[in-house]
This record gives structure tokens, sequence and C-alpha cells, in this order.
């Protein structure tokens, strides 16, 4: 198999927990966009096509061909090494990797720009950091440097994208002191300005209470149902899975079963590599 450049993929990316941003600056428009309501119309498709990643000699992932429309909750599941993280990395466009990835209108079949906004499975944050939230937070969205006079304007549109994940009380924490499902809010805030038209969600409940939990899959169902955007979340949590996934993917190298949660639990794969 043949690795290459995703090269006829154009995409904007607000990933956070990184350090910068890659593709288009989120500009103009598209921060007047944050905040309105838009909520799916069912007519934008990601399509993964034949998607695969070798390292050395080794084949990490291979043929995979998905669908994900917006609207919807998509988990991929699979046991440990089964390249779940390896197939969010791609569609990033973070490794080398064969295929691509299509964001298209099916009114029209047209091919459009792809905006991607990402949560990782943690963020290393060392003790005693004085960066705070709004420090982080700022860094993402403007070009200002963050130790000159804090601008209003800023604030109050990082206080109204907290506020979407019930965390704009969050905002001069310092980010050493915040809990596991407090990071995660500021980190879903932040990926999500502007809403972007694909979530990518890599464990990032991970090490997060029951309560933390359930704030999570509440702020994805707000998601869903008002914002023209498609998730795929990575979750070793079969329980939630079955309770708020639309579609899941069963991944071991390469895709073994998709379809409803309860298709996809019923099946022999399933079984498989469960048990």
């Amino acid at each position: 198999m043949k690795d290459k450049e995703n090269q006829n993929r154009s995409s904007s990316q607000s990933i956070a927990g990184k350090t910068g941003r890659r593709g288009m600056k989120n500009e103009g428009a598209d921060r007047r966009k944050y905040r309105l309501l838009q909520p799916p119309c069912g007519l934008h498709c990601i399509k993964m096509n034949d998607i695969g990643v070798r390292i050395g000699r080794e084949t990490i992932i291979e043929h995979v061909n998905l669908h994900i429309h917006c609207g919807k909750l998509t988990v991929i599941i699979g046991r440990n090494g089964a390249g779940k993280s390896t197939l969010i990395k791609a569609v990033l466009g973070e490794i080398r990797h064969s295929g691509t990835v299509e964001f298209r209108d099916m009114r029209d079949r047209s091919i459009q720009d792809l905006r991607i906004g990402y949560v990782p499975q943690q963020l290393n944050i060392e003790k005693n950091t004085p960066t705070s939230v709004y420090d982080m937070f700022a860094s993402y969205i403007s070009n200002v440097p963050v130790f000159l006079k804090r601008s209003r304007k800023l604030a109050e549109r990082i206080q109204s994208a907290l506020s979407l994940f019930e965390a704009q009380e969050l905002i001069d924490r310092q980010l050493c002191d915040l809990s596991g499902g407090e990071l995660q809010r500021v980190l879903l805030s932040i990926a999500c300005d502007p809403v972007p038209n694909l979530l990518l969600l890599d464990e990032p409940v991970s090490g997060i209470d029951r309560n933390g939990m359930e704030l999570f899959y509440r702020n994805i169902n707000m998601l869903k149902k008002n914002y023209d955007l498609a998730m795929i979340l990575v979750s070793h949590d079969l329980d939630y899975v079955e309770r708020y996934a639309d579609s899941v993917i069963l991944l071991d190298r390469t895709v073994l079963a998709e379809g409803p949660p309860a298709k996809v639990f019923a099946g022999d794969e399933f079984r498989r590599v469960f048990g």
C-alpha cells in the first residue's frame, strides 16, 4: 500500500490541547456563526475512502471506508491496539496515510472545505503552571499575545463559548487546578469555536467520574440536536455507547461491523472481539 500525504483535502482544524492550529484561520463570518443555532440538515456527508496507515512494514489500519452524517454521533469501539486513535490522527492529517477524506454537500454533490474540531484523550499540564483558561483559549482564537491587556470583547466571546458547556465560571482558573471533567469542558469549548463540520473526540472521558460522564453525554446530545455537525467518538464505555450512539463502528485494523448499537453488539464479530 502506497502512503501519501492527504493533499487533496482542504481543511481547517481547531485542535484542543495542541500548540497551534493547522489550516485556514477561522475569522470573520466563521466567528460570527459560532453562537447561531443551526440544527443538522442531514445533507452533509463526510466520506472516508479506503483509509490506510502503515508504519514501516506494519499495517496499522487498512481499507477503512465510512460515511459519517451530520446530526449523528458515531462511536468507534474495539480492543486496545485496534487502530482507533490512528484513524483519528489520519482524519486530522497528523500522520501519513493512503485514501482520502471528503466533505460533501449531498444537495449538489459538491466537495467543500472540512473544518475539524478535536478533543484529545488527555492534555499534559505541568503542575503550578500559571496559564489560565482564558490564556489558553485566547491563544487559539486571537493573534494578540495573551500577556497584553485583556480584551473585553475577546473575554466576552470566550465566556460565551464556555457557557455552551456550563464552564463559564472557569475562565479565570489556572489549568493545573481543573478537574478532569472541568478540563474536558474547556477543551470542548475550544474545539467548538467556531462550530466545526466534524468533531473528533478521542476517549475524552478517560478518568472522569460518573457525574462527569453524564454531563459529557448531555453536552454531546445538545450539540447533536442544535448544531449542524457530525461527531466521531472513540470510547471503551460500552454501556454509554449503547445508550447514546446513533451508529457504532467496530474496528480491528479494518471495519469489522457497523450500524446501530443493538445490531453491532449482537453480532458475531462483537462477541469475537469482546467475548
